[in-house]
Parts: structure tokens; sequence; C-alpha cells
């Protein structure tokens, strides 16, 4: 689980749909990563996970829709609560993601689950047809927020609730911006575009708030969730990093094994203020907000 962003990015149609293609490569080629990683991801979260559920306040028989969903484990905490009579609605961008959610959850018996491929920008679904929508680290990558927050608000009913997270700042989050500056650094990555889509998109709570008032809510509630990620050592941040990035993983490979060393030799450094007995502690902050 790169920058600011406005209400409305600025970025072209045909950026949007470079983007798309690039981000659907990497989705599908880190998704089997993802499922060697799910528990280790699944306990990691577990504290936005958990203010989602209880700020969405599913009951039986509803409808939710999640959206950008990876693993679905948003969803499959929502899903005990919806009952025999209510369905939720597995989605993601990535077949190969929408595969790691469906056998997840078979192994856990859960029978009111639906499993689609969703872009969040044109949610296929009728007006007025869920009664919650989650999203948990999916709208600040989402090239059109502005449209992606219009179709939640279109196909949420009058009651409808919306349940969300994004991420802090970078400056909060090393466990992402530590090695994203390294790459930088070393010329291994293109500096950030201010209106590009990313894990920074919509790190202010302010900026997310106004995405939200102009998409229709109302009663939009926002807070922090902080979140810790721990690490054996360099060498294990690296493993579980170019499994659930593409960024990581797409230099990994295409860099010589010197370059590998230099790279590992900088991230030590600059973890060395998170050093804990047994490896590495880093911290996160997510920003969460629920609406109406």
């Amino acid at each position: 689980m790169s920058n600011p962003i406005g209400a409305r990015s600025t970025i072209t149609a045909m950026d949007r749909e470079e983007y798309r293609r690039t981000a659907l490569e990497n989705w599908q080629t880190i998704a089997a990563g993802w499922e060697r990683r799910r528990a280790q991801i699944e306990q990691t979260t577990r504290p936005v996970t958990e203010w989602m559920v209880r700020a969405l306040d599913p009951q039986p028989g509803d409808t939710v829709l999640e959206l950008a969903a990876g693993p679905g484990d948003v969803g499959f905490a929502a899903a005990p609560l919806l009952g025999e009579n209510g369905r939720l609605g597995s989605s993601v961008f990535s077949s190969e993601m929408v595969g790691v959610a469906r056998r997840r959850a078979a192994e856990l018996g859960l029978r009111n689950v639906e499993h689609h491929q969703i872009d969040a920008e044109d949610i296929p679904l009728e007006d007025v047809s869920v009664d919650g929508v989650l999203c948990r680290f999916g709208l600040m990558l989402m090239p059109d927020p502005d449209a992606a927050v219009a179709e939640i608000r279109r196909v949420l009913r009058p009651s409808g609730r919306l349940a969300l997270a994004v991420w802090s700042t970078a400056r909060r989050n090393p466990w992402i911006s530590v090695a994203g500056r390294i790459l930088d650094e070393r010329g291994h990555t293109p500096p950030p575009e201010p209106d590009a889509p990313g894990p920074w998109a919509l790190a202010d709570p302010e900026r997310l708030r106004d995405l939200l008032v102009g998409g229709g809510f109302a009663a939009v509630h926002i807070e922090e969730v902080p979140i810790l990620l721990k690490y054996v050592d360099v060498d294990d941040f690296i493993a579980v990093s170019t499994e659930t990035s593409g960024m990581l993983a797409r230099v990994w490979a295409e860099v010589p094994g010197a370059e590998h060393e230099a790279i590992a030799a900088r991230l030590a450094e600059n973890f060395a203020p998170f050093v804990v007995d047994d490896g590495y502690e880093l911290p996160g902050v997510a920003v969460v907000a629920s609406a109406s």
C-alpha cells in the first residue's frame, strides 16, 4: 500500500490515459506480491481499516461498495456486519488483484461478496444503488479524483455514507518517502509533477475536505490515524517494497548490483533514526475521512 494536487487536477485527458495504462501494468505486475504479503499489509493497516468500518457503520441488509479494494480486507471486515441479506461489492482496477481478493474471500468463507474490475471514475452501477462506499488509499492515486467523487456521490443513496483514507505528508510517512527521495536523487525516477496523482496528492486535509464538499458531500469528518511498519533490516524493507511497489520493483530490476548496494546503503543511513532492538520501526500517518 506523489505530490499535492488541488480539488481539480490539471492533467490532460491524454496524460490521464497514459497514467491509467501505466498504473494498470504496475498493479497487474505486483498483485502476486500483494497476495504474498497480504497478512503483513492487513496487520499494518488494521487501525485504518477499523476506523473506516466504524465510520461507515454498515447495517444488516446494506449494500456496500469497496473501490480500489486491493486484497479486499477493508470490505471483508465490513461484510459480516451486512448479514446474509446484505451485499459487498469488492472492486479494484486490476484483474489480477480481483483474483487476489476473490481467493481471500473464499478463504474467509464470505458468501455475501461479489467481485468486480472497476475504474472508480466510471462506476458501472445505477444511480442511488448502494448504502455505503469504502476506499482506502485509492482516491489519491486516481488521475481525476473529482470524477471519482462525483461517481461515488451518484451511486450512493440519500442516506448513504462514504469512508476513505489517504496518506498524510511525505515527512510523516518516511516508509514511503525515504526510498522515493533516494531514487529521485540517484536519477532513477523523474521529479514528481505538481498535479500528478500519488501518495501525497490529498495529504492536505483541507484539500480533501474541499474535494468532498465540492462533490456534493456533507457532514465531512476528517481525522488522522497513525500506523507503524516494522522491518527486520534494510534487506527486509527492500524485499517487501519490491514486491508491493511497482516503482521500486521496476528500478530494482533495471539497475546493476552495484547500484543495489548503493541504494541499500543510503536507505540504512536514512533509516538510522528508526532503529529498534529487532530492526526498524517506520512511522506512518493516514488521513481518514467520512461523509454523508
